[in-house]
C-alpha cells in the first residue's frame, strides 16, 4: 500500500515518503499570501483558496496563515479567521458556515506515536477535525486530531481541545471541558444587547 493511501486511511505512514508533492506546491502561495497587503490586494487570497478542497468568496483570513497541504481543508460560508492560524491538514479538516477563529488558533490532524521506537522511524498517523456551523473559537486554542466541535459552541481562549465538544456549550481549559450550556437565558441577554445596538 502506498504511503498516501495509508495516510488517508488513518494508518501509520511516513510523511517524508508521500507519493505527491502537495506540501511543496503550496509553499510559494503561502509565502505570497503571508507577505501580501491583505486589505488592498485580494489576489493572493484567491490564489490560496484555489488549493482548498472547498471555500467561498466571502472567506476572511488575515495573514499570516499556515497549512501543510491545503487540499484537505474545507471551509464553509462566512468564515472569519484572525491572524496566525495554523492547520496541519494531513487528514481532512471540515469547517462549517459562520465559524469565527481568533488569533493563533491551531488545528493539528497529525498524531505522533507515544512509542519513541515507532516515532523515531518517522512514522505518524492523522485523524480528521470537524468544526460545525456557528462555532466561535477564541485566541490561542489548540484542536487535536479526531475532534468534532458541534454547532453553536464557543471555545475559550487558550484551550486545548482533546475530545469532542457537544452542541451549544461554552467550553474551556486544558484539557478543554464544558463549563456551561448556552441556553435561552444567555440568548436573551445577547438579544437585549442587540436591541440596544439597533436602537442606538
Amino acid at each position: 500500500m502506498k504511503e498516501i493511501e495509508k495516510m488517508r486511511q488513518g494508518k501509520l505512514y511516513n510523511p517524508f515518503l508521500l507519493e505527491e508533492n502537495s506540501w511543496k506546491k503550496i509553499r510559494q502561495t503561502l509565502k505570497e499570501f503571508n507577505q501580501s497587503d491583505y486589505w488592498i490586494d485580494s489576489k493572493p487570497l484567491e490564489k490560496l483558496r484555489g488549493y482548498f478542497r472547498q471555500s467561498y468568496p466571502d472567506l476572511a483570513l488575515i495573514p499570516p496563515f499556515y497549512c501543510d497541504h491545503g487540499k484537505n481543508i474545507s471551509i464553509g460560508r462566512h468564515f472569519q479567521g484572525n491572524t496566525g492560524i495554523v492547520i496541519l491538514d494531513e487528514a481532512p479538516v471540515t469547517i462549517g458556515d459562520h465559524v469565527f477563529m481568533g488569533p493563533n488558533v491551531s488545528l493539528y490532524t497529525a498524531i505522533h506515536p507515544f512509542s519513541s521506537a515507532i516515532r523515531n522511524k518517522d512514522l505518524e498517523l492523522a485523524r480528521p477535525i470537524v468544526i460545525e456551523d456557528s462555532v466561535w473559537i477564541a485566541g490561542n486554542v489548540v484542536i487535536n486530531g479526531g475532534v468534532t466541535i458541534k454547532k453553536g459552541s464557543v471555545i475559550g481562549s487558550g484551550s486545548v481541545v482533546t475530545r469532542d465538544i457537544p452542541e451549544s456549550v461554552f467550553a474551556a481549559g486544558n484539557p478543554c471541558r464544558v463549563i456551561r450550556e448556552i441556553d435561552e437565558k444567555e440568548e436573551a441577554v445577547w438579544q437585549q444587547l442587540y436591541k440596544e445596538y439597533i436602537h442606538g
